[in-house]
């Protein structure tokens, strides 16, 4: 397996006091170890989770550092939730230098969203599309800002599951329920987010990126296969190119920290994997082009774009 990827350590030496950042489901996985970095080096990191006491509990021993982190309350399998989120922050704070949506869901039973949609269509996508969106002017009235979208190897499909966008049925209301393909899905519209979101962005000092931050011993695998990932297959977990949380934050850290990433707005960044069809891919690269064959479409990017402003209620 491929050395994983890790950021130049000049890139944890900077400065960020005074800054401000947003990462969704920060109580664990590489959205804790993202949080608790910029933290240590001097951000405010609000983090927007689900449980507000998991969150709270898995932040209280920080002990003493440079800056801070608050734990606010935000459902992304609810609209009314994110946009209660957003007027709280938007209330409160008037700057936001980063916004990483790290949280998701992984291939669960079948099921939606308070709002109908498909669990995972409407959690890992359209929950993050609209928090994107709202906070778009504070992102632009900071810049230079940042945007990571998590995404995953998987956008590019896995073993027996493609990925693809199906604008006829987005919600698996007239087809056989693949929770592998559902979810491969949601991660190509978290990777055309950031190309069209970054077209949109030209010129404002807000840059975009998508990212697969690598095959993270965390909760997002659900049931059987979390247990099986976290516990059954650990002893393997060099050989399988499995990593710890602060190893799988490396590739979200990079593009928020790294001078050059702006100069990539819209890029796709791959830590390691062995899901990617070509073997050539598997050590991942920052950035490097999407093994999706259509991760190029402009037009798909766009047309999902629109889709998604009238799904959450924006056209």
């Amino acid at each position: 397996m491929p050395k994983t990827l890790m950021c130049d350590t000049k890139l944890f030496e900077k400065d960020l006091s005074g800054q401000t950042y947003i990462v969704t489901g920060a109580n664990s996985g590489s959205g804790f170890a993202t949080a608790k970095q910029l933290a240590e080096q001097g951000a405010l990191v609000i983090g927007a989770c689900r449980r507000v006491d998991a969150g709270k509990e898995a932040f209280a021993d920080l002990g003493n550092i440079k800056g801070s982190v608050e734990i606010m309350e935000m459902d992304l399998a609810s609209l009314a939730s994110i946009r209660q989120f957003a007027e709280a922050f938007l209330a409160k704070y008037d700057r936001l230098d980063g916004l990483v949506n790290n949280a998701g869901v992984m291939m669960p039973p079948q099921g939606t969203t308070v709002d109908g949609f498909e669990t995972q269509f409407g959690i890992n996508h359209l929950g993050h599309f609209l928090l994107t969106e709202l906070l778009l002017d504070t992102l632009k009235a900071s810049a230079p800002a940042r945007i990571v979208n998590v995404s995953s190897a998987a956008h590019a499909g896995m073993s027996g599951a493609s990925a693809e966008i199906n604008f006829d049925d987005l919600n698996y209301e007239n087809r056989k329920y693949n929770a592998a393909e559902a979810y491969c899905q949601s991660k190509l519209a978290n990777m055309f987010h950031a190309t069209e979101l970054a077209r949109h962005l030209e010129g404002t000092g807000v840059s975009v990126f998508s990212v697969h931050p690598g095959w993270i011993r965390s909760n997002l695998a659900q049931g059987a296969m979390k247990f099986a990932q976290n516990v059954l297959l650990r002893p393997f977990s060099g050989m399988l190119g499995t990593m710890d949380w602060f190893e799988g934050a490396q590739t979200s850290l990079h593009c928020l920290l790294d001078d050059d990433a702006p100069n990539n707005s819209g890029a796709y960044y791959s830590q390691t994997s062995i899901l990617y069809p070509n073997k050539e891919d598997h050590a991942g690269a920052w950035p490097m082009k999407s093994p999706h064959p259509q991760g190029d479409d402009a037009e798909l990017a766009e047309k999902l774009y629109q889709v998604s402003l009238e799904l959450v209620g924006l056209k």
